[in-house]
Order: structure tokens, then sequence, then C-alpha cells
């Protein structure tokens, strides 16, 4: 680890919920490692498939007509599961390889059906689209963008909650020149955000309307995260493309999928003398394929979905009694395991390591999580996770804000910069009626 900038923490083991490190420390896992540990650390179910499966045959090519077993077994899987009508599915090797890839499907998309000019995508502002060329270029969050020049000239970002914003864009362009709109139905790191009410109505109505695909980055809400097996799903947004990683193998081995309408793979399909070039050396790996379908058999066989969906109300409850606390500005839950505790703005401005000292003190009462640049505790937990611990996290974070002193005296607004101690990652409804719930300040998150 001699590379690493810092002072490591070193995860070695994990049962469940919870994580060991090297000097014998044991933590709760209250980010579910970067949100992907939906089943939980452990699961030799999942080792045992992937040895299995590496005995037979680990890996090979899937370009062309060639292929393996579990690739096709779990394409079909995914086609089954998604909302999505004649669904097909394009492997990848992770998420930020799941929006390049969607990129430039919209893009030969619509020149496959003769017009080309609709190559403008429109994103939102806090949305992470990952840490590739075109994922960069695409994410609204502006450090993500700093010092890499011009990445793609034909990206528009709109306010992240403003239906009629992202009309107007579109209209200012002209609906003929916009592919797609990508959107995370629940902004992830740029400090979980969920919808408004009727917002993904109103923008998925906008984008039918106007001809214009609708991109459901569903990265980390895919697979059960919000309650449902997929955030399409749970508001029934019929997205043209749906893209997934993370929670696919909750981890165990690196794998995302685009997920893509009928109606859209068609012209891949049926046009004559097409080939797209496009592909990955581990799309649809045979091994991780195995992985994602033992993770999916967990999922399945134990109701963790279901389990979400009770543990939802007993997120709100615990952090409810938050939001009095002198240092929060507010709680944003409601959305499955999915939450985030936000510290208030003035209090960062007036203490720029504010956020690697709540970090510590967390760590110090036996959670493990990382604080969002905006000034948020990432909360979304394996589906695993015990009430008791649930109750353990909104303790520790009750008590390590009083140990900095919610109390200090706000100085006047300076650029907070915790960049240094973020990880480089990608980042409910509303429980309650108190205002500290439904505040909005734009966060600084790098991603």
């Amino acid at each position: 680890m001699s590379a690493v900038n810092g002072h490591e923490v070193v995860v070695v083991s994990g049962v469940g919920a919870r994580v060991r490190t090297e000097d014998g420390r044991e933590f709760i896992d209250a980010s579910a490692g970067l949100w992907f540990n939906s089943i939980g650390h452990g699961r030799s179910e999942l080792a045992e498939a992937a040895a299995a499966q590496m005995m037979r045959l680990a890996a090979y090519s899937n370009f062309g007509d060639l292929s393996t077993g579990p690739t096709l077994d779990l394409a079909d899987r995914l086609s089954a599961l998604s909302p999505q009508e004649d669904c097909k599915v394009f492997f990848t090797s992770g998420g930020s390889d799941a929006v390049d890839t969607a990129v430039k499907m919209v893009r030969r998309y619509w020149s496959l059906l003769g017009q080309p000019d609709r190559s403008w995508i429109v994103t939102r502002n806090r949305a992470y689209h990952g840490m590739h060329m075109a994922g960069t270029a695409l994410t609204g969050i502006p450090a993500n963008k700093d010092g890499h020049g011009e990445l793609d000239s034909r990206v528009a970002n709109v306010t992240w909650d403003s239906a009629a914003d992202l009309a107007a864009v579109i209209d200012e362009l002209g609906p003929k020149n916009v592919g797609a709109f990508f959107c995370e139905p629940v902004i992830g790191a740029g400090g979980v955000y969920p919808p408004p009410p009727g917002y993904l109505d109103e923008v998925r109505a906008i984008c039918r309307d106007r001809g214009v695909l609708f991109v459901a980055d569903e990265v980390i809400t895919a697979y059960g995260r919000v309650g449902s097996m997929f955030a399409a799903s749970r508001w029934d947004l019929d997205p043209d493309i749906i893209l997934t990683a993370k929670g696919l193998t909750s981890g165990y081995l690196p794998m995302g999928a685009v997920l893509v309408a009928g109606r859209v793979a068609e012209p891949f399909w049926n046009t004559p003398g097409v080939l797209w070039r496009h592909g990955y050396t581990y799309s649809g790996h045979a091994t991780a394929a195995a992985v994602a379908m033992a993770n999916l058999d967990v999922i399945e066989r134990e109701g963790l979905i279901e389990r979400v969906v009770g543990l939802q109300p007993v997120v709100s409850r615990l952090l409810g009694p938050l939001a009095q606390h002198e240092a929060v500005h507010e709680i944003r839950a409601g959305v499955g395991l999915l939450a985030a505790v936000q510290v208030k703005p003035e209090i960062l401005a007036g203490d720029a390591t504010f956020g690697p000292s709540m970090t510590a003190q967390l760590r110090e009462r036996g959670v493990l999580t990382r604080m969002l640049a905006d000034g948020s505790v990432q909360i979304s937990p394996p589906f695993v996770i015990s009430e008791d611990d649930l109750a353990s996290i909104a303790r520790a974070i009750d008590e390590s804000l009083t140990a900095l002193g919610s109390t200090r005296r706000a100085r006047p607004m300076l650029e907070v910069n915790l960049l240094p101690d973020q990880t480089s990652d990608e980042g409910g409804g509303f429980g309650s009626s108190d205002d500290r719930l439904l505040a909005d300040v734009p966060p600084h998150h790098m991603g």
C-alpha cells in the first residue's frame, strides 16, 4: 500500500453488514462499500459459484457469434426482470462502461434512423454518470470536470429538480438535435437526492413528447436498493435504456449491464449490414455472470427486496430526530436503503476539516462510511443490516456531530475543499414535515 497517499484503512474481511480491518477493528458498513454490497459480505454461495465456473471455464470472448453459458443465462434473466418490453442486454465491466456504452448507443441509434444530428445529451446538475470520458462529460458535478478540457461539446446540464428547465433546454436546442436525457432516478453521489413528487412523470412525458430517448442511470438504484428490482419499476418510467452495475453482483466481481428496450435495439438487430463496433474484453465475463446469477438467487430466495421495503420506514424513523440537531441541515430518507444526513453549510464554511473529522468520529464509534462533499453522511448499507445496527449508525452520527461542537459560530461562506479526502466513485421520499427535510443546498461532491 506504499502508493497510497495518506493513512490507509485496510479492510481484510467482512460478514453480513460488518467488516474488519487489519488492525482488528470491526465496523458497521454503512455505505455497502461504494453502494454495491447488497447481500452482505462473506457469502459462500457467490464464492462457490465463482470457483465452480472457473474450474469449467473462467471466461471467453463474447464478441461476434461467440458467447458462454452463464452470459446467455444472465442475459435471459435480466431481460425477464426488466420493466422494458422485449429487453436486450449489453454487458460491460462496470457502471462507467455502461454509461459510455449508452452514449455511443444513443448516437448510433439516431444515425441508423437517418437522424445523425440528434447527438446532444442532456443531464442534470448534481448527477454523477461515471469516471470515463463520456460519463465525466455528462456529470453535473463540476469538480469532476476540472482540468480535463472539453470532453464533449454536445452535452447540456439542466436543474436537477426542474422539469420545466428540461423542456426549455430541449426546445432551445431543438428536439431534432437532442438524442437522450440521462437521469438518475435518485441522485446518488451528488448527495442522495430523491425525485420531487411528480418530477419523474413529468420528465418522462417531456422526453416522450419530443422523441428524446430516456436513459435511467440505475447503477446505484437497480437490483433492490430502492425497494423494487429497478427504480424504473417503482416510478413506472418505461426507460428506453437502463444502466446497471454495483448491485448486479453485490461487488463480488466487477460487472455492468445495459438494458435496452426492444424498440431501441431493433435497428441494431435488423438493419442489413450493420455491425456495431463496440465492446470490452470482459463484456459478459463468464465467472462474473455466474456470480451475478448467484447474487440474484440470494436476493430472491431471501426476500431481500421485501426486507428493504420493511427497513425503509425504520431508517426514516431512526434518522428523523437528527433533523433537530443543531448541526443538521436536512435529512433525506424514504427511498429504500438510501439516505443522507446533511450538515449545515455554515458549519462546513467555518471548518474545512469538518468532513474528515466527522468520518474519523464515526470510525471511533464503529461506523465506516464517508462524507459526501455537500456535507452529507452517506447511508446505504447492505440489505441484510439489522435494525440494531441501523440504530447504532444513527446514534453514532448524533454523537459524532455533538463531539465536533454543533454550536460553533458560523463564519462567512468559504469554498470548502474536501476533495483530497474523497474516494472517486459515482457520489429520501421525505418522511417528516420538518422543513429541514426538504431544503435544497447545492453540493460540491467530486463524485
